[in-house]
């Protein structure tokens, strides 16, 4: 039943947020060089590579120079780039990934590599389930990229701090998964959005 929301809010989402798309991709495209959308190699179900779509927000290159955003002033991120994280705008091209299977709305947020290597084996049962554009943990680390801007340590804080408890919040998901916690996650997301 979840699969059947997930196609969907995801056709109804990119039928009907299309203005939106070419709004976004049009301002991006104008602000800095390069395309309007970035593709990332993120670990989804069952420990399988997939590629997730974001609008990019960031100046060319700048995954290169390390892969945690660090704090509301990061130097890589374009002045669009700003506004759409801020309203998370920069998620909406998952709907794409929902779209073809790759991802859910609700689940937990898919990982690089690099950071998966790091679950320990209760950790990686959030790879039994498809990952998500939003979870609870989305919703409590909406000021991740603070957090992490005032750390001296950005990855280590990451890996041994936030990282363990997002897969905290994650395992809350799948262990209470069915129909009326993906709404209710659903629901919180966009109320702490707009709130």
């Amino acid at each position: 039943m979840i699969r059947f929301f997930d196609i969907l809010f995801s056709f109804l989402g990119i039928l009907f947020l299309s203005p939106v798309f070419l709004f976004l991709y049009i301002a991006i495209r104008l602000e800095s060089k390069g395309g309007g959308f970035y593709k990332q190699l993120r670990v989804g179900r069952g420990g399988a590579d997939f590629y997730v779509y974001k609008f990019r927000s960031m100046r060319i290159g700048a995954d290169k120079q390390g892969l945690i955003t660090v704090g509301g002033r990061d130097p890589r991120i374009t002045r669009i780039g700003y506004f759409i994280r801020k309203y998370k705008l920069d998620e909406l091209p998952q709907l794409f990934n929902v779209l073809k299977g790759d991802m859910s709305l609700v689940g937990p947020r898919p990982e690089v590599r690099k950071y998966v290597e790091h679950y320990t084996e209760e950790q990686r049962r959030v790879l039994s389930v498809r990952p998500g554009i939003t979870d609870y943990a989305s919703i409590e680390y909406v000021d991740e990229n603070t957090i992490l801007g005032q750390a001296e340590d950005a990855d280590k804080v990451y890996v041994e701090q936030i990282l363990p408890d997002k897969i905290c919040y994650n395992m809350k998901y799948i262990e209470h998964r069915s129909v009326k916690e993906y709404f209710k996650i659903i629901f919180l997301t966009i109320w702490s959005i707009v709130h």
